[in-house]
C-alpha cells in the first residue's frame, strides 16, 4: 500500500522525486544562514558559550559576548575578530538586574535589535550531599541558573517582537534528566530549564519566537573540569556512552564545546523553523529522559 502511494506521488508530481536542496545545506549557505541577525550569548568568553558565539558568528550573525570580567571579554572579542566574526563585548553578571538591562540596552543601541538569545550563564557553588546544601546555595543557583534565564528572556522578547520574531535557547545539562552525584541543587536547576522551555514555547509562539533547549553531556570545559578530571567519574560516564572515541580524537572520550555550539546554531537557524519547546540532548548517546 505504501509503495503504491509513493509511486502515485512520483507519477503525479515529478518534483517529489527530486532531491530537495535544504536551506543552509551548502557551505556558502551555512556561512550566511544567520546573516543580519543579532545574537546575545551570556557567559560567552569560554567553553560552550564561546563555542556558541563562534558557531553563530560563522553563520553570519553579529554576536554580543559577555562575562563578569573585562579581561575575559577582551580576549574573547579579540579571538572572534581574528576569525572575521562580527562581535561586540561587554561585562555582565546576569544575576544582577542592572547588568541584564545594560546588556540588552547596549545590544539594541549598537546592533539595532535582538534576534537570538542563548542563555548559557550558570553557577555551581556547591559540591556534596544535597542534604548539606544551605538556603544560600539554593538562592545563588536558582537566581542565576533559572531566574536570570527567564528575566533575560523577558527583557529581549519585546525587541524580538519588533523584528518579527526570534529564537531563545537555554543551555541545560544531562544532569537535568539524570541528577549527578554531589551536584544535587545544580541538577535541579537544570531540570527547571527543561520546564521553562516547555512553559514559554506556546506563549511566545504567537510572537513568532521559538524557545528550545540544549542538554549537553560531560563536555571538556573549565566549568565541568571537576567531572572530567575525576577518573572514576569519567570511567562510569564512558560506560553509558554509545559513541566510543579513541583517545587520539577526543580527550577521555568526552564531548567538545564546538559540538554543542553547532547544535545551538542549528536551533537558531531557519532549518529549525518548525521546532519549538524541545530539548536536544547532546550526550554521546547516554540514556537521559525524564
Amino acid at each position: 500500500m505504501l509503495r503504491c502511494f509513493v509511486s502515485r506521488c512520483l507519477l503525479t508530481n515529478p518534483v517529489a522525486g527530486q532531491t530537495r536542496k535544504m536551506s543552509g545545506g551548502s557551505l556558502a549557505g551555512s556561512q550566511s544562514s544567520l546573516a543580519g541577525k543579532v545574537a546575545i550569548v551570556t557567559a560567552s568568553t569560554d567553553g560552550i558559550g564561546l563555542a556558541a558565539a563562534q558557531a553563530l558568528g560563522q553563520r553570519g550573525a553579529h554576536v554580543v559576548v559577555s562575562s563578569r570580567r573585562q579581561s575575559n571579554v577582551d580576549k574573547a572579542v579579540a579571538l572572534l575578530q581574528s576569525e572575521k566574526i562580527q562581535v561586540t563585548g561587554t561585562t555582565c553578571n546576569v544575576g544582577k538586574s542592572e547588568d541584564r538591562e545594560k546588556l540588552v540596552n547596549m545590544t539594541v543601541e549598537h546592533c539595532g535589535g535582538i534576534d537570538i538569545l542563548v542563555s548559557n550563564a550558570a553557577v555551581n557553588p556547591f559540591f556534596g550531599n544535597i542534604m548539606d546544601s544551605t538556603a544560600a546555595v539554593w538562592d545563588k543557583i536558582l537566581d542565576v541558573n533559572v531566574k536570570a534565564a527567564f528575566l533575560m528572556t523577558q527583557l529581549v522578547v519585546p525587541h524580538m517582537e519588533k523584528r518579527g520574531g526570534g529564537s531563545v535557547v537555554f543551555v541545560s545539562s544531562v544532569a537535568g534528566y539524570q541528577p549527578m552525584q554531589a551536584l544535587g541543587p545544580y541538577s535541579v536547576s537544570k531540570t527547571a530549564l527543561l520546564g521553562l522551555t516547555r512553559a514559554l514555547a506556546p506563549e511566545l509562539a504567537q510572537s513568532h519566537i521559538r524557545v528550545n533547549c540544549v542538554a549537553p553531556g560531560v563536555i571538556k570545559t573549565r566549568f565541568s573540569q571537576a567531572l572530567w578530571q575525576d577518573e572514576d567519574i569519567v570511567d562510569e560516564f564512558k560506560k553509558q556512552l554509545s559513541i566510543k572515541r579513541l583517545p587520539s580524537t577526543s580527550f577521555l572520550g568526552v564531548g567538545e564545546p564546538e559540538e554543542i555550539g553547532g547544535v545551538i546554531a542549528f536551533l537558531c537557524s531557519k532549518d529549525a523553523s518548525y521546532i519549538t519547546g524541545e530539548t536536544i540532548t547532546v550526550t554521546g548517546g547516554m540514556s537521559c529522559r525524564l
